[in-house]
């Protein structure tokens, strides 16, 4: 990812570089929880380092790096998602994987993960952005600072969440 923008001083630059090098997961996991296509997600990876880059100056030390990223990340990916058409927004191609998670074949098929991945795209992005944090291992705490929400509603909609996934991928146990 390379971002050029104009930042106080050399050694400012080369820890923005840095830090963006060594947490480059995030932001790639983010773009595609929301891009359907490799160009759109390699756009959206690039907006998201933009702004985290516009941002940097104003960055506190003070609080946790991940949970800055996230909150910045997020947003971009949100603003993003609703900027496109809503045909665009919620048009979900009819292939053969999208076949299988719709008939319940995902994870009999060695799918798991892609019909995982097919349903979260299908939520809303308040939602989406719950479960990609929930399933990076982030705490209800760190989830509410990043959201916005209360470690209450973000325990309660993680549980809805969680269900709503058991009763699509394995609708037998529902």
């Amino acid at each position: 990812m390379e971002i050029a923008a104009p930042m106080k001083d050399a050694a400012s630059r080369a820890e923005f570089a840095d830090l963006l090098q060594r947490h480059r997961g995030l932001v790639f996991k983010v773009a595609h929880s929301y891009s359907r296509d490799a160009d759109d997600r390699a756009d959206l990876a690039q907006e998201i380092a933009a702004q985290l880059w516009r941002a940097w100056p104003s960055y506190d030390p003070v609080r946790p790096l991940a949970t800055w990223m996230y909150r910045i990340a997020l947003n971009v990916a949100i603003s993003h998602l609703r900027g496109r058409s809503r045909h665009d927004a919620h048009h979900v191609p009819l292939d053969e994987d999208h076949h299988a998670v719709e008939s319940g074949q995902g994870a009999e098929d060695g799918l798991p993960l892609r019909a995982l991945q097919r349903l979260i795209a299908g939520f809303d992005p308040l939602n989406r952005a719950l479960l990609l944090l929930y399933l990076d291992a982030r705490s209800h705490r760190e989830i509410a600072e990043i959201l916005g929400l209360t470690e209450t509603n973000v325990a309660t909609r993680i549980g809805r969440l969680k269900q709503r996934l058991r009763e699509r991928l394995c609708p037998e146990e529902g």
